[in-house]
């Protein structure tokens, strides 16, 4: 699996390190660039002539977080459905996207919704291992698995809420279309 390391050396590589701590602990809304180039230690100029704008470098860094959040769903979800069907492989893959996001601190530029775009891919992968998005069940799924990365971003444990989407119980049963 690919990790994209930015050259923190690099004005865009500081910008995008320092995107990815705030958009993902403090969320969109919440993050200024004023602060976040101050913080990286060039202009706004430098943050626009990379970036274009705030949702450039918010798309930016989310699209890195979820490229490597989708790797690791996937990879999940592959190595479990073999043995355990398709709800142990969507279990496996929401748990270790979860355990992913925390551990990264990326609760809230994952959980939160991106304020441009309008697919979401965690539950496109979800409706694919589910059942090509012919019922409703990963959306759902998705929607949870993120209100849980809010949750803790909000104060919740790691632990309780990680509790909470292992007691989302799917059986394959409810992944087949009726």
């Amino acid at each position: 699996m690919r990790e994209w390391i930015p050259i923190s050396s690099s004005a865009k590589g500081r910008l995008a390190l320092r995107a990815l701590e705030d958009f993902g602990g403090r969320g969109f809304e919440a993050v200024n660039v004023v602060d976040v180039a101050a913080a990286a230690g060039v202009t706004t100029g430098s943050l626009y002539h990379h970036f274009g704008s705030k949702v450039g470098l918010y798309t930016f860094v989310r699209a890195e977080a979820e490229r490597r959040l989708l790797d690791r769903m996937e990879g999940a979800a592959a190595a479990t459905r073999a043995s355990g069907g398709t709800a142990a492989a969507v279990r496996a893959a929401l748990l270790i996207g979860f355990d992913f996001a925390t551990g990264q601190g990326f609760m809230r530029l994952l959980g939160e919704p991106h304020p441009a775009r309008e697919v979401d891919p965690v539950a496109t992968l979800l409706a694919e291992l589910c059942d090509g998005g012919r019922t409703p069940i990963a959306g759902m799924l998705a929607a949870a698995w993120r209100a849980a990365l809010v949750a803790v971003a909000e104060g919740s444990s790691v632990e309780a809420a990680r509790d909470a989407l292992v007691a989302l119980t799917v059986d394959d049963s409810v992944l087949r279309p009726r």
